[in-house]
């Protein structure tokens, strides 16, 4: 059988790490092996569906670089999912069932035992009407299992497993049969999603094996991505949707390569290369189950990485727009310390604000710390009065500020850089010093200088 994947994301919220991880693996093992990935649209809970969610699902794909071969949405085959259903009736494989949820938790309440539904309805004879669920007869005896290539054999006893619904009250299919009707009809070859699906898997083979299918998908379940306190990530938490990642300044290369790090890594143990080479080296047996941390520090020294390895015009065309208001010419002579010196786009304002609006206050720590110590206040007064009068280019500055340090004995650069920017950290001082204006400069010195 050829290698046919899919990626099945439901339009209820946008892509998040745990979903952009999964369609990454699929799609990694599809180039991987010359198939075929294939973006299938799993909107069978309409009251939960949001169609516009579908568009940003596939922004965020493509942003990170993420091409599919085939697309589909769920929605148009509920007739399909319906006949199934109704032929799985007919067989004496799935039967109708009026039980409110009340009912059922009532009766639990009475017999003890595990909790979910009890079969109540299997040899009732309820006929299709309001408030009818279709249910699958499950097996009363045996085990249903998978090999799984990451977590090997998993089992499940058929008789711990419910008579679960296949069509809701309303008449629409759930997700189960939806699935399991899909990867039979679509051929898929191979399953790859998260842990947190395992226990779907014996109802959704259960499934294919009442429709008739001879042939299973081979089943890969991704270990779950967990943040620093090792919890599962949650939306109420963490920062989860890819898109927060792009508004933080990440680029798309270094998130989909550090994504592929989640539970996988190249056995030469070089994390950060090529997408070509990934592809290349990717192997679902090689994946772990244990848990992958998101470690967001991690994260950001990728894209460092990414960042110092683009040329100057790529730099320059990619992170402008990040600059805030910062003019385009000024920005192309001061780029190459910006490069250097950020993880993110995002950090670039911070560097150059002090260049083209009013310097940030020092904080207090580092005042004392800097401005506090003996010979401060003859190094501002020197540098105030030569200033004046030098030649506004970045070596006649750094001539100036270092030659008064060495007549007096003393460090002069951490002085004058945090009365001038605000900060005792920051661009190497004399490049954006130059682009202030003369008359600017003099004024946050002498303003530093009566502060002391």
């Amino acid at each position: 059988m050829s290698v046919r994947v899919r990626f099945s994301p439901a339009p209820t919220g946008y892509l998040h790490v745990g979903g952009a991880r999964a369609a990454l693996f699929n799609w990694l093992y599809a180039r991987n092996q010359d198939g075929t990935f294939i973006l299938r649209i799993e909107d069978t809970d309409a009251d939960r569906s949001r169609p516009e969610l579908v568009g940003a699902i596939k922004d965020s794909m493509g942003w990170l670089g993420l091409d599919w071969d085939e697309e589909s949405k769920q929605s148009d085959r509920f007739d399909h999912y319906r006949q199934t259903a109704d032929e799985l009736v007919a067989k004496g494989l799935a039967y109708y069932c009026n039980c409110t949820q009340e009912e059922v938790q009532k009766r639990h309440k009475e017999r003890g035992g595990p909790p979910g539904y009890d079969s109540h309805c299997r040899n009732r004879n309820v006929t299709a009407g309001d408030g009818v669920v279709v249910r699958f007869r499950t097996p009363d005896e045996g085990v249903t299992g998978w090999d799984d290539v990451i977590r090997g054999r998993v089992e499940f006893e058929n008789k711990n497993l419910e008579d679960f619904v296949i069509v809701r009250s309303s008449g629409v299919p759930m997700f189960l049969v939806a699935n399991a009707y899909d990867d039979v009809t679509m051929n898929i070859s191979h399953v790859i999603r998260g842990e947190d699906l395992v226990n779907t898997t014996p109802k959704v083979l259960l499934l294919m094996q009442a429709m008739g299918a001879t042939e299973f998908p081979t089943y890969a379940h991704l270990p779950l991505i967990v943040n620093e306190q090792r919890k599962k990530l949650s939306k109420r938490r963490d920062d989860v949707a890819v898109g927060d990642y792009k508004e933080k300044g990440i680029l798309p290369e270094a998130m989909r390569n550090y994504l592929a790090t989640l539970g996988w890594g190249p056995k030469d143990g070089n994390e950060i290369r090529p997408i070509k080479e990934i592809v290349s080296l990717f192997a679902l047996e090689d994946v772990k189950s244990s848990p992958a941390f998101f470690d967001i520090k991690k994260l950001r020294n990728f894209n460092g990485e990414y960042i110092a390895m683009m040329s100057e015009d790529e730099f320059i065309d990619k992170s402008f727009p990040h600059a805030g208001c910062v003019p385009m010419d000024i920005y192309k002579r001061l780029a190459s310390g910006v490069q250097g010196r950020i993880k993110t786009f995002n950090e670039i304002p911070e560097l150059l604000t002090w260049v083209i609006a009013d310097a940030p206050e020092p904080n207090e720590k580092d005042w004392r710390k800097i401005m506090g110590k003996d010979g401060v206040a003859d190094v501002l007064d020197l540098v105030i009065e030569r200033i004046a009068s030098v030649e506004w280019t970045p070596d006649a500055l750094e001539k100036l500020v270092f030659g008064v340090g060495e007549e007096l004995g003393t460090k002069t650069q951490l002085p004058v850089r945090l009365a001038v920017t605000g900060s005792r950290t920051g661009l190497p001082l004399f490049e954006p010093l130059a682009e202030l204006d003369r008359e600017v400069a003099i004024a946050r010195l002498k303003a530093a200088r009566a502060k002391l």
